[in-house]
């Protein structure tokens, strides 16, 4: 594996020459994850030691408990307006030029917060879903998270949603138990249940099959896979990788820290994903 742990990826030598021409030569399939996020303002679940640095509620938790419901919307409904306000940055709108010079087609994400298609890009899989959406968990109902943003406005009017705090990956902010009492939420319009999930694969969920496998087919369709910024330390992305191997289909990645891919991975850059796909972009389109 060509590999870098510089800012500048061109102080490695034939590192950076490999890359532009993985990209250049077009037919490039591109998984993200959360790190190509960061410099949006949504941090990351692990840190460049592929450790995890927050422990999200998990879905059992989440559709077993009224109590934990409660607190999952609470921090839920403070978060959003911060979380819906993210902008996508040179990193988004990288990926979404590669796809205009014709180098890039699918772009699969384990993010959630819909950046890559507000910054352009086509033919984006979800690989973990989207938190623009709310789905009941006992009759399948889907609803645009704004509308159960104002059920939830409605439901408790006097909430300081204003709260500080930092915005965590799921797009919820730590509350505390004083302030997340009284808090109301919200139920499902058609068949009257209070098991509203945000509509993503939580954790103690799985990726559905049919996305999975037509992420396998986009990577067969390519002459090479792309990871940006991700660790992979998770199956559902790093099946992807695996997989690429597996066939010969070179995998290349911008990413910081350490990956569960390691072994796999043709070339590696460990550098900031703004400032290197804007310059990978400059270079391939040259």
């Amino acid at each position: 594996m060509l590999t870098s742990t510089t800012p500048d990826p061109a102080l490695a030598p034939g590192l950076w020459d490999e890359l532009v021409r993985l990209v250049r030569g077009g037919d490039v399939c591109v998984l993200t994850g959360a790190g190509i996020s960061t410099e949006s303002g949504i941090p990351a679940y692990r840190g460049a030691d592929g450790e995890r640095r927050v422990t999200p509620m998990t879905v059992s938790e989440l559709l077993r408990s009224p109590a934990a419901r409660q607190r999952y919307w609470a921090r839920a409904y403070t978060g959003w307006p911060r979380f819906a306000a993210a902008e996508p940055n040179d990193g988004h709108r990288a990926v979404a030029r590669l796809q205009d010079l014709g180098l890039v087609g699918t772009v699969i994400t384990q993010n959630v917060d819909g950046l890559h298609q507000q910054a352009g890009a086509r033919d984006v899989t979800e690989l973990h879903g989207s938190l623009s959406y709310v789905v009941c968990a006992d009759c399948g109902e889907r609803y645009a998270r704004e509308v159960v943003d104002e059920w939830l406005a409605g439901a408790n009017p006097h909430f300081d949603r204003e709260i500080s705090g930092q915005v965590r990956p799921d797009g919820d902010v730590v509350l505390t138990d004083e302030q997340v009492a009284g808090f109301r939420i919200a139920a499902c319009v058609v068949c009257r249940s209070d098991r509203l999930k945000p509509d993503v694969v939580m954790f103690g969920e799985s990726v559905v099959r049919p996305v999975v496998d037509a992420c396998f087919e986009a990577v067969d369709r390519s002459r090479a896979l792309l990871v940006l910024g991700s660790s992979l330390m998770v199956m559902s992305g790093y099946r992807f990788a695996r997989h690429a191997a597996r066939e010969g289909i070179p995998v290349a990645a911008i990413t910081h820290g350490v990956t569960r891919a390691d072994d796999l991975i043709d070339v590696k850059v460990d550098a900031p994903l703004g400032p290197t796909l804007r310059r990978l972009v400059e270079a391939v389109a040259a």
